[in-house]
């Protein structure tokens, strides 16, 4: 070996040392996700975690289903989802909301079209509108784009409005991997049309963004809730990871002052910033639903009203209960909204012709419903037992409550879909037994003030449980949660004072 080769080989080692060094400064994070969050949320951020010394992450932009995949198996720490958690492997997991972005139609910058209506658009994507002259525009079909993937988090969100399900079929021949694909086909087509997100196209000067309903998508319109297809974009993390201390730092780091400035500067409002969104979203969705002529409860949050067990008399305190289980979405309180849900303590009845959202305290069939259906207790054989069920229906256990069934407000212009179980909302009370426990539910004194905790930056329902010495199930059931989902500001309940 020549002396100057040695030196050129010595100088490469030391050269990679310090490499390594630098690397190994702080923790090696890798995150895969939606192209979505990657250019709105993770890019910038990752760029100025790196700056300051705190570690390395890497970087897979790809598409939803595969992020939250690698972070289920184990093979990334976090995710980027531009829609919250459905079930199945997912329950595992904690989608922490981060930011607000706006869902927005895309087409060729040419195109004359410049507005549609919600109502327009829902006919769009059921085929029933196909040519741009029925929108004003020029006599030339609709070239409707989408992404392939079930699970994307753009196409779930926009579909969940739509249609008061994510997994709505819609006609859109032309698909693509994910939404930066997506708008390429777009820019070289003068009829299409797709959807993506405001972060994402409002810099893309190849692309057409669509008013809807006479108003334009704008960090402004989606702040005030006047634009109606806002969403929210999610951080993945698994709480039982090798790295979940660093995943939370980074989570903290996100949505730090430099965070949420960088945010800013891709048209995503913080999602602290935008709390009075949360609490608008269900009148949002009755109102899109009552545009486009859907049912307004599909997909809604809901609180189960109590139906009381007949029982003999041996038994009958201890299985008269309030089943209370609030199905799809956060936390959110019951609406008006509300149209047919069932709760029982009682053996099973078949729900053949239910097609509203189902909730129960038992194991039982739910043949013919039509949503989506998770079993708390048993989430890893989601799909099988409800493999015909097109609609939200959740098996929820929990600690009884006792306390009579309250009627719910009927609206006269409108038929009510509730389904009744004969044998519980029929059967006589046995021995006397249902007069004391009425009597004493309506002469019960006031319920002792309840202990709160209000969630912080990178809290988890995990760490809340933790820190309050109860269990995540437990905590779960006290504050009708359907999912691990928390959102920063949010009040939980975690015991009485």
């Amino acid at each position: 070996m020549s002396l100057r080769f040695a030196r050129l080989f010595t100088a490469t080692l030391i050269g990679l040392s310090a490499s390594a060094t630098v690397l190994a400064a702080g923790p090696q994070l890798v995150w895969r996700g939606d192209i979505t969050t990657a250019r709105g949320v993770v890019t910038d951020v990752a760029k100025a975690w790196e700056k300051a010394g705190k570690g390395k992450i890497e970087l897979q932009p790809f598409n939803t289903a595969s992020g939250i995949d690698a972070v289920a198996k184990g093979s990334a720490d976090l995710a980027g989802s531009a829609r919250p958690g459905i079930g199945g492997a997912e329950q595992s997991l904690t989608f922490t909301p981060v930011a607000w972005d706006a869902l927005v139609m895309v087409t060729y910058p040419s195109n004359p079209v410049s507005n549609i209506t919600l109502k327009q658009l829902h006919e769009i994507y059921m085929g029933h509108i196909t040519n741009w002259k029925e929108l004003g525009g020029n006599d030339a079909p609709i070239n409707l784009y989408a992404v392939a993937s079930p699970g994307d988090g753009v196409e779930f969100s926009l579909r969940k409005l739509l249609f008061g399900r994510g997994n709505q079929p819609v006609a859109a021949p032309r698909l693509y991997v994910n939404v930066a694909k997506l708008e390429e086909g777009v820019t070289l087509d003068k009829q299409g049309l797709g959807a993506t997100t405001l972060a994402g196209a409002s810099s893309n000067k190849k692309v057409k963004i669509l008013s809807i309903d006479g108003i334009a998508p704008s960090v402004s319109t989606v702040g005030s809730g006047t634009y109606p297809l806002y969403t929210e974009l999610y951080l993945v993390s698994n709480e039982s990871g090798p790295k979940a201390a660093e995943v939370k730092e980074f989570i903290t780091f996100l949505t730090s002052s430099q965070g949420s400035s960088l945010l800013r500067s891709h048209s995503l409002i913080p999602y602290a910033d935008g709390m009075a969104l949360a609490s608008k979203d269900a009148a949002r969705r009755a109102a899109i639903a009552s545009t486009v002529g859907t049912r307004a409860n599909v997909g809604q949050a809901m609180t189960t009203p109590t139906v009381a067990a007949a029982a003999p008399a041996a038994v009958a305190a201890k299985e008269t209960a309030l089943a209370k289980a609030q199905v799809a979405g956060k936390g959110a309180k019951a609406t008006k909204e509300t149209k047919a849900s069932v709760a029982t303590t009682a053996e099973p009845s078949p729900f053949a012709k239910v097609v509203a959202s189902v909730s129960t305290t038992a194991h039982m069939g739910f043949a013919g419903v039509r949503s989506d259906a998770v079993t708390l207790s048993d989430n890893a054989k989601a799909g099988g037992k409800f493999a015909k069920v097109l609609a939200d229906a959740v098996t929820v256990k929990g600690k009884p409550v006792a306390r009579p069934l309250a009627a719910a407000p009927a609206d006269a212009s409108e038929k009510s879909t509730a389904v009744t179980t004969p044998k519980v909302a029929e059967a006589k009370p046995a021995a006397k037994a249902a007069k004391p426990v009425a009597k004493a539910v309506e002469e019960k004194k006031p319920a002792a003030a309840s202990r709160t905790y209000k969630v912080a930056p990178g809290d988890t329902l995990y760490s809340i449980a933790k820190k309050n010495a109860l269990d995540v199930n437990k905590l779960r059931a006290m504050n009708g949660l359907k999912d691990n989902n928390v959102r920063l500001g949010q009040v939980l309940k975690v015991g009485a004072r």
